[in-house]
C-alpha cells in the first residue's frame, strides 16, 4: 500500500511539473528576435491559439505546448523555456495586475501577406520582403495588375514596396535615366497601364493607390516603408492633376498642381508642398532628409511609452528589447511633424526637434502604418548596393518593428480606449 501511494504521489509531481506552455522570451535573453516571429506565425498556421504578452520580458510568446513546436524553436535557433501550468498561470496573472504596463493579446489567426512590389529586377531590396523571408514568413508578390483585376480582398496585409505612386519613376531621371534599368522599367511601367486601359503610368498609379485605400478602409492593414509612404499619400492629395513634368509623361504637369492638392483625402500628411523640379531626388517637403544634422553615430529614434492595457495597438507596434533604434537613411527618411495630421499616432521620433519617425493611424475599418527609412541595418543603402544579411543581424530592433506589424492583424481586435 505505502509503495502505491509513493508511486502515485510521484506520477502527481511528475504531471505537476510536465511542461504544459512554452514561452518564447523577447527581451535581451533571445539568441534570434527575427526567427521568433517566424515561429510564431508558423504556430497560427498550425491554428494554434497562442498570447503575446505586451511588456512582458520585450513582447514575449507564450504557447501551449506541442513537440512540433519545440522542434521548430530548435531548428530556428530560438530560445524558449518550458513552464508547467502553473507557472503559465502565474505569468497572466501578473500581467493582468492593474498597476502593471503589461498585457496578455490573443492571437488567433496568422493573416494571409501581399507585398506590393514590381516582378522586374530593380537595383535596391526591400526590408520586409528581407525579413519576410529571413523569418520564413510566407508572402504573396502583387502588383499592379492583380491589384486592378481586384485581387486584394484576398489579403489580410499589404505592405507597400519602395514605390513611387506618382508616376514620376522614383525620381531617378537625374542620375538614372539613361540606365538600363532605369528604361526598362519606364517600359514595362508603360506597357503595364496601356495593357491595363490607362493613357498614363500616373494614371495606372493612381487607380493603384485608390484601390489600396478602399482595401484599409474595408478593414485590411496597410504598412509602407520609405517613398511608399509619402509618394502614396501625394498620389491620392493629387488626384485628376496632372503633377508630372514632360520626361515622365509626356507633357507638361499643371502649373495650379499645388493649390489644387485635396489634403482631405491623405492618410498621414497634410499642407505639403510639392517639390517641382523634377531633377531632385525628394516629391515634396514631406521628408526630412535634406533638413537633419545627423550622422551614422548619432542618428536614433525612441520608441514611445504606451500603456498596454489601455492603448494595446500601439503597445503592440513598438514592442522591443530596446526603446532606442538606430536610425536609417532612405529615399524618405523620416517626416516633419507640422505635415502629419493631428489625428496620426506618433509612435517613434529622433532627436530633432519637429521630425518623427514611425506613426501609426486608422481608417475606415482598417488601419497603416508609415516607416522612414529603406533598410533598419544599412544606414544608406544606395542604388545597386548588395542586399542586408540579416543571419548577421538577428536581434535588430529596427527590423522588430517590421515584424510587429506582421503580427498585430492576428490579434483579436480590441478597441483602443485613448
Amino acid at each position: 500500500m505505502k509503495k502505491t501511494i509513493l508511486l502515485l504521489f510521484l506520477i502527481g509531481c511528475v504531471t505537476i511539473g510536465r511542461a504544459t506552455s512554452i514561452l518564447i522570451p523577447m527581451d535581451d535573453k533571445q539568441s534570434n528576435h527575427l526567427k521568433a516571429y517566424g515561429v510564431a506565425y508558423w504556430v497560427l498556421k498550425q491554428d494554434v491559439s497562442m498570447w503575446w504578452l505586451l511588456n512582458y520580458k520585450g513582447g514575449s510568446f507564450l504557447i501551449p505546448y506541442a513537440q512540433s513546436i519545440e522542434a521548430e524553436c530548435r531548428i530556428r535557433n530560438v530560445s524558449y523555456d518550458l513552464i508547467a501550468d502553473v507557472q503559465a498561470s502565474a505569468i497572466l496573472a501578473e500581467i493582468a495586475v492593474p498597476e502593471t504596463n503589461m498585457d496578455a493579446v490573443k492571437l488567433d489567426k496568422a493573416p494571409k501577406m501581399a507585398v506590393y512590389s514590381p516582378k522586374n529586377k530593380l537595383p535596391w531590396d526591400d526590408a520586409v520582403t528581407m525579413v519576410l523571408t529571413y523569418a520564413e514568413i510566407p508572402y504573396d508578390l502583387i502588383y499592379d495588375e492583380e491589384v486592378i483585376k481586384g485581387m486584394l480582398p484576398k489579403y489580410d496585409w499589404l505592405h507597400l514596396h519602395h514605390e513611387d505612386f506618382t508616376g514620376q519613376y522614383g525620381r531617378f531621371y537625374a542620375a538614372y535615366r539613361n540606365a538600363a534599368w532605369y528604361q526598362n522599367d519606364v517600359q514595362q511601367n508603360e506597357q503595364t497601364a496601356a495593357k491595363l486601359g490607362f493613357k498614363k503610368v500616373s494614371e495606372l498609379k493612381l487607380a493603384v493607390a485608390t484601390a489600396i485605400k478602399n482595401f484599409t478602409i474595408g478593414g485590411g492593414f496597410l504598412f509602407a516603408m520609405c517613398s511608399g509612404t509619402d509618394s502614396y499619400d501625394i498620389a491620392l492629395a493629387a488626384a485628376g492633376i496632372d503633377i508630372c513634368e514632360s520626361m515622365f509623361d509626356g507633357d507638361n504637369a499643371d502649373p495650379n498642381a499645388q493649390a489644387k492638392l485635396n489634403f482631405q483625402q491623405t492618410f498621414a500628411f497634410k499642407n505639403f508642398k510639392l517639390d517641382n523640379n523634377p531633377y531632385n531626388y525628394e516629391f515634396s517637403d514631406i521628408d526630412n532628409t535634406n533638413n537633419r544634422n545627423l550622422t551614422e553615430q548619432n542618428d536614433y529614434f525612441s520608441l514611445f511609452d504606451f500603456s498596454a492595457k489601455w492603448d494595446p495597438v500601439p503597445s503592440m507596434l513598438t514592442q522591443n528589447h530596446e526603446k532606442v533604434i538606430k536610425g536609417f537613411m532612405g529615399q524618405t527618411t523620416a517626416f516633419k511633424k507640422s505635415l502629419v495630421k493631428p489625428d496620426v499616432l506618433v509612435l517613434g521620433e529622433t532627436s530633432i526637434a519637429g521630425e518623427v519617425r514611425y506613426i501609426h493611424g486608422e481608417i475606415g475599418k482598417g488601419t497603416w502604418t508609415f516607416y522612414g527609412g529603406h533598410d533598419p541595418e544599412d544606414y544608406q543603402h544606395l542604388v545597386s548596393d548588395p542586399p542586408t544579411d540579416l543571419s548577421l543581424h538577428p536581434n535588430s530592433p529596427g527590423y522588430r518593428l517590421i515584424l510587429n506589424n506582421v503580427l498585430f492583424p492576428a490579434a483579436k481586435k480590441k478597441k483602443q480606449k485613448t
